[in-house]
């Protein structure tokens, strides 16, 4: 298993703010908000490490062409003071599968902040976006998280299954199903009695690419999500996946966000 080590620093050049505007804040929003807020198949798992503090390497960011405007969650006007602290590329364009996850670790203290803080990184909103003039065009769901990146995996799965239960979650439209997976991170408050998410997109996103989303659990430090990915087509294709880690100040927030990208090429 292959291992990549990319570390993050306050510091960042010119350069880095302009590759996350291209990369975040350049998606087109989706449906209207809800009130609340090339490798082949076969590639080996790919694995990523990411302590807390070395600096991205210079090959680690891409610099995606020009797209619409910002995610869901970041369009409202930016506020004095916002900035990006680093951006990294922590798996380029590749197949997850059901043996071949994309899995990268973080390494946190626990706890991550003292009470009456949560004690561990907590999931403040999710985002969706579209790049259609991108090379290749994709979709976009992204996971912001405060105090810090959690580990996760990204893996293919032939249904979405409730950690609790077991029992399976619908994902209606959709040609695969992919299942993220985060340890070390939660969604919930640290008494357990209220959400921490602010906002989110509808459920039933649409996209090409990125149809939609659904909660899959949220239990003793393991959060994770199902993805569904492109409208069924016979066969179904091997859509290629390639997820970024930005820190930044946005809307007076210390943000850690996770954007899983989704090559939406097959259904253009």
């Amino acid at each position: 298993m292959k291992a990549v080590w990319s570390r993050r620093t306050i510091a960042w050049p010119v350069g880095g703010v302009m590759t996350l505007t291209l990369v975040l804040a350049a998606c087109t929003p989706p449906a209207p908000q809800p009130s609340p807020t090339s490798q082949p198949p076969s590639q080996s798992p790919s694995t990523s490490s990411q302590p807390p503090s070395q600096s991205p390497s210079a090959g680690s960011t891409a610099a995606p062409s020009p797209s619409a405007t910002g995610d869901a969650d970041e369009t409202a006007p930016p506020h004095a003071g916002d900035k990006v602290i680093s951006s990294t590329v922590t798996h380029d364009w590749s197949v997850p599968g059901p043996t071949t996850p994309l899995h990268t670790n973080h390494q946190n203290p626990v706890p991550i902040a003292p009470p009456p803080a949560a004690p561990l990184p907590t999931l403040y909103a999710i985002g969706a976006g579209q790049h259609p003039a991108d090379t290749p065009p994709y979709d976009q769901l992204s996971f912001r998280f405060n105090a810090g990146f959690p580990s996760y995996d990204i893996e293919a799965v032939p249904e979405l299954k409730n950690d609790a239960s077991g029992l399976p979650i619908p994902m209606p439209g959709t040609g695969s199903i992919l299942k993220v997976t985060f340890r070390g991170a939660q969604a919930h408050t640290a008494d357990g009695k209220a959400s921490t998410v602010t906002s989110a997109p509808p459920t039933a996103i649409g996209y090409t690419a990125l149809t939609r989303y659904a909660p899959a659990g949220d239990f003793e430090g393991v959060l994770s999500y199902g993805i569904g990915v492109g409208r069924p087509m016979n066969p179904a294709p091997k859509t290629k996946v390639r997820v970024y880690e930005v820190e930044k100040i946005e809307q007076g927030q210390h943000l850690y966000v996770v954007a899983i990208q989704l090559d939406a090429s097959a259904w253009k």
